[in-house]
């Protein structure tokens, strides 16, 4: 029999966990509750109860915090993106700007310079260039009576003179839908949930046409009599579609199939063209495999080109269908101006840039720099990071595809000549033991260290500090909304080594 818990009363919220729930004490012990707000005051549903901490859900509110704002989403509360669309801006900003001094001090046990104020993206709303939608034959359906945007409702109760309101909680808000014409679904899959997916009738986290695009396929799919994937039987003909879009307006869609079917399959795209036109490149995939990574799959172009142009500054960028590139373009540009300025590059240094991807970042500083070496695991981004030297008539990179540990060995070092500055950009698990040992190894004068995970990135510098000083920390917002952040470090080879 689960366990019951008595309702906690009156809990107040005071700050943000590092995975972007809000917390509270009571009695020695952590609280953290879901989308409430530091300064809001609420009875909480407790769901789980350990030793030290304790999870659950608001169920009534006392007071609402000064920081709240209301989200415009109606799918907020239930959708697992945008957590703190109900948190005033600048305040998202400073409790990212707390999150990466916390790992980097009270985890890493780092000394660090004074970290500058993160810099805030311009957009809050429709600032990301690529969103990724999954068909599902078993959608959660919301309740017709459920509040259309928030999980709390004021209390109508006349003789409750209380600034309160009730909560109805997610699970009341939410039934699942049978397995039927009304189950089928085209959007995110929900937190926790591998098989369902909640339908989206409008995202707030990529411009038009986006969402267009997104309500005409369902509407011609469910019109047609397609059938959507089904995750528990491994089933279905339409399986994801990816958008992509460029600051110029160039447009990508990304159908992925779970079958080959040719005249499902063409008249499908042939509908998509007919609807928007203008798409700079729609392609294909059909994958059989029992998960959704797209990235090994080969993608065919139908009628268009197979890449989009990504501009930045005065450099282009081919960006194709498995083609890695910051989904904030607008940030972007920030923040690589900060790298190279980071880097501190005469025009006689050599640069390793490590988690190349398209080379984005290699192309961008190699006009200060004598040869950027690029490495990168994936065999499509390499081959566009070499397009883009290409197009951009730069002639003093060179790109390697491999795993990063196999390939960053001293015969390559002697090969491609001992970088004077290591640039790295590794994905959210950090870089492993291997390559921080081979890189204080290297011992280049500087290291620039791209995060977007400032926990394994503090776990990473702790590895070097023996060698290296953090001289600048540079935070930046590139998702808002929620409680990722980027931060870019600047380490020093300190100058005892350098003497011994």
């Amino acid at each position: 029999m689960k366990r019951t818990f008595p309702p906690l009363e009156s809990l107040e919220i005071t700050g943000i966990s590092s995975d972007g729930k809000a917390v509270g004490r009571h009695d020695n012990k952590v609280i953290f509750v879901p989308f409430v707000v530091p300064g809001d005051v609420v009875d909480v549903r407790i769901t789980k109860s350990k030793r030290a901490f304790a999870e659950g859900v608001a169920i009534r509110f006392h007071r609402h915090s000064d920081k709240r704002t209301e989200p415009p989403c109606a799918h907020f509360g239930i959708c697992g993106g945008c957590k703190w669309q109900n948190m005033n801006y600048d305040e998202q900003c400073r409790y990212k700007q707390q999150q990466v001094e916390d790992n980097l001090v009270r985890i890493g046990h780092l000394d660090i310079p004074r970290i500058e104020p993160i810099i805030a993206s311009d957009k809050i709303f429709f600032y990301r260039n690529k969103l990724e939608y999954s068909f599902n034959n078993r959608r959660w359906l919301l309740n017709p009576q459920a509040p259309p945007s928030m999980l709390c409702e004021k209390n109508t109760d006349d003789t409750d003179n209380t600034d309160s309101h009730r909560c109805k909680e997610k699970d009341d808000n939410i039934a699942r839908s049978e397995r039927s014409e009304d189950g089928r679904g085209l959007g995110f899959h929900l937190p926790g949930l591998w098989d369902r997916i909640l339908d989206i009738e409008k995202c707030y986290l990529q411009e038009e046409p986006s969402n267009a695009i997104r309500l005409a396929l369902k509407s011609y799919a469910v019109a047609a009599g397609l059938t959507f994937y089904d995750q528990r039987k491994k089933e279905g003909f339409l399986r994801n579609v990816l958008i992509r879009n460029t600051v110029s307006s160039q447009w990508m869609v990304m159908m992925i199939f779970g079958y080959e079917d040719r005249m499902q399959r063409e008249t499908m795209l042939d509908f998509i063209l007919q609807q928007f036109p203008h798409l700079t490149s729609l392609v294909y995939a059909i994958n059989e495999k029992t998960n959704d990574i797209y990235s090994d799959l080969t993608f065919h172009a139908y009628k268009t080109q197979d890449y989009i142009v990504e501009e930045m500054g005065k450099l282009k960028f081919r960006v194709g269908p498995t083609s890695f590139y910051q989904t904030n373009h607008d940030q972007v540009l920030k923040l690589y101006n900060v790298v190279r300025d980071f880097a501190a590059l005469t025009g006689d240094e050599v640069v390793y840039d490590l988690y190349t991807g398209t080379g984005t970042i290699a192309n961008f500083v190699a006009d200060k720099a004598r040869k950027v070496v690029g490495i990168e695991y994936i065999e499509d981004a390499v081959k566009d990071a070499r397009i883009n030297s290409e197009w951009n008539n730069i002639t003093n990179t060179v790109f390697y595809a491999g795993d990063m540990a196999k390939v960053l060995t001293s015969d390559f070092v002697l090969h491609n000549d001992k970088p004077d500055v290591i640039i790295t950009d590794p994905p959210r698990a950090g870089m492993s033991d291997k390559v921080v040992e081979q890189i204080i190894k290297i011992r280049p004068a500087r290291i620039v260290y791209v995060s977007c995970n400032p926990a394994t990135q503090a776990r990473d510098l702790a590895l070097m500090k023996e060698f290296y000083n953090i001289t600048k920390l540079q935070p930046f917002d590139m998702f808002p909304h929620t409680h990722h952040v980027e931060n870019v470090a600047l380490l020093e080879e300190k100058t005892a080594v350098k003497e011994h």
